[in-house]
């Protein structure tokens, strides 16, 4: 084949290739509203680019975030160590467990809460022949009570969702009092609770309904078919999903704890108050390590549920 030949063809299949308005109109619109924000008033990148805010930025990389007890020394590891060493016995071991308790206590109330409304809100499930495309003519009054169970299902699913857990563990703190976890324990339980219904939900729906109708053929009901058939199938999806939201459960607790929550965002929060900039950013590691530790075991986690 000649290149002649050959651009005709390339040219063919450019001409050929498939083209969306509405993807071409998207990019267009998603660039114009860029390049308008970049250029409002309100961004004004160029006023961040002045000497003096260049030079506090200078001054608080090499004074304010120095470690107050290292200023007046010669530096040396054996006096960073102490001096980390003391904030972690002070603050950082306490907090940064109570963040780690807070998140595995969200994480399994909202696996709680999800499991049942995720079988309500499936739509082949929540119906009176389930995994069936008929429906019994003598289940219409049934039909009528699955059919309102799943609206509701789905409904307060995404109500749980809907409100940030910011939100939630504001409006919660007015509820509880400050001197308890348990305002972000559960904003953070309902919240990630109404994302692992919808996942969940999402998980039964495209289950292969062949072996499930194997079940109802044999006189199968919904009972039998929660235990026998969608907790074994759908069980490795939903703890992929489970170990997905338990990372975004370690962040979130860190970041509630500004809300007065005595965890690590609680020590950040009074740090930056003080004007501790050298603590708080030492804090911030001390949350930085604790995402790391639990990104790596949920995808350890996620490895061996996918092996298995």
């Amino acid at each position: 084949m000649n290149s002649s030949s050959r651009r005709t063809q390339v040219e063919a299949l450019r001409r050929a290739r498939p083209r969306s308005r509405l993807l071409r109109g998207t990019v267009m619109a998603l660039a114009s509203w860029t390049l308008y924000a970049w250029a409002s008033p309100e961004i004004a990148l160029g006023d961040s680019l002045t000497e003096r805010r260049l030079t506090n930025f200078q001054n608080f990389i090499r004074e304010e975030l120095w470690p107050h007890a290292l200023r007046s020394e010669p530096f040396t590891f054996s006096g960073l160590w102490a001096w980390g060493h003391g904030i972690w016995n002070e603050v950082g071991a306490s907090s940064t467990l109570a963040t780690l308790q807070i998140s595995i206590l969200a994480i399994a109330l909202s696996a709680v809460l999800a499991w049942p409304l995720s079988i309500l809100a499936a739509s082949n499930f929540a119906t009176s022949a389930p995994f069936s495309p008929e429906v019994r003519d003598s289940s219409r009054g049934k039909q009528l009570v699955w059919t309102a169970a799943r609206r509701a299902s789905r409904g307060l699913a995404i109500l749980m969702r809907a409100v940030p857990e910011y939100i939630l563990a504001f409006l919660l703190l007015a509820v509880l009092g400050p001197r308890t976890a348990w305002p972000a324990v559960l904003a953070l339980a309902i919240h990630n609770g109404g994302i692992l219904a919808r996942l969940g939900g999402e998980v039964v729906e495209n289950l292969e309904p062949a072996p499930v109708r194997s079940l109802t053929a044999i006189g199968g009901r919904h009972g039998g078919l929660v235990v026998f058939a969608l907790i074994p199938l759908t069980m490795g999806r939903n703890l992929l999903y489970f170990f997905y939201r338990f990372e975004t459960c370690v962040r979130e607790a860190t970041v509630l704890g500004m809300l007065g929550v005595v965890s690590l965002g609680y020590w950040i929060q009074d740090a930056r108050s003080k004007q501790y900039y050298d603590e708080m950013l030492l804090l911030v590691l001390f949350g930085s390590g604790l995402v790391i530790l639990a990104d790596l075991t949920s995808a350890l986690a996620r490895r061996s549920v996918r092996r298995g």
